[in-house]
């Protein structure tokens, strides 16, 4: 009941943003960006001078260790094409985006990033595309993140046997600790298949797919 309570609003936040805005006009194999969208960088790191905005002002506090008002995101390429959007909807996040970014790396990058004083005390995690994950390594991504304000997992959408799997563990791993939720990706984009380019995975760069998943990742990091 839960779970579909939030696909609803999620799915409602998504439609309103997109009502009001305009068009534009590695241990495994995972996908890469398909050669008719627009090509991306490799990797971005854009750790904005616009002052940082958190998305709601009643939060709980996060542990030491976390940046107060940052909201820090790692992903793997599929954020590279939603980045921009991402920005426009949470001014100041710092996106940490890179081609074929696997899980185990992204713990790095987090871990890194806390230990350097830069991890925001909101994090979205969009990692998962690139090969099957397990409730182990939820665990140990939880062990870097515990304590964080909120964390936002982006469950995927990838024409792999990890798919269903990887989304299960998300929200197996969600269900077991507080201040974690799913933007669920998976369920939105199975209702939307033309947004995607040939793989089925990646969408245009700053397209209407990229904008919905960006609006899908806000409204989830607004309401938790």
């Amino acid at each position: 009941m839960v779970v579909t309570i939030v696909v609803i609003i999620m799915a409602a936040a998504v439609a309103a943003v997109l009502l009001g805005r305009h068009s534009p006009s590695a241990k495994s194999a995972g996908p890469h960006h398909s050669p008719g969208l627009a090509n991306p960088p490799r990797s971005t790191t854009t750790a904005s001078t616009a002052p940082p905005t958190t998305t709601t002002s009643t939060l709980p506090p996060a542990a030491a260790g976390f940046l107060p008002g940052h909201v820090t995101a790692v992903g793997d390429s599929v954020m590279l094409d939603y980045q921009r959007p991402l920005q426009a909807d949470i001014p100041g996040v710092d996106v940490e985006a890179s081609v074929s970014r696997q899980w185990g790396a992204g713990e790095a990058l987090l871990s890194q990033l806390k230990a350097d004083g830069r991890l925001g005390a909101e994090v979205i995690v969009g990692l998962s595309t690139n090969g099957p994950i397990s409730a182990t390594d939820f665990d140990d991504m939880m062990a870097i993140l515990q304590g964080a304000s909120r964390i936002v997992f982006v469950n995927v959408h990838v024409d792999r046997s990890w798919q269903d799997p990887n989304n299960a563990v998300l929200a197996q791993g969600a269900a077991r600790y507080p201040r974690v939720a799913i933007a669920d990706w998976a369920s939105l984009a199975v209702a939307n298949p033309d947004w995607f380019g040939s793989d089925g995975t990646h969408l245009a760069i700053d397209g209407t797919g990229a904008i919905a998943l960006a609006s899908l990742i806000t409204a989830t990091l607004t309401q938790g």
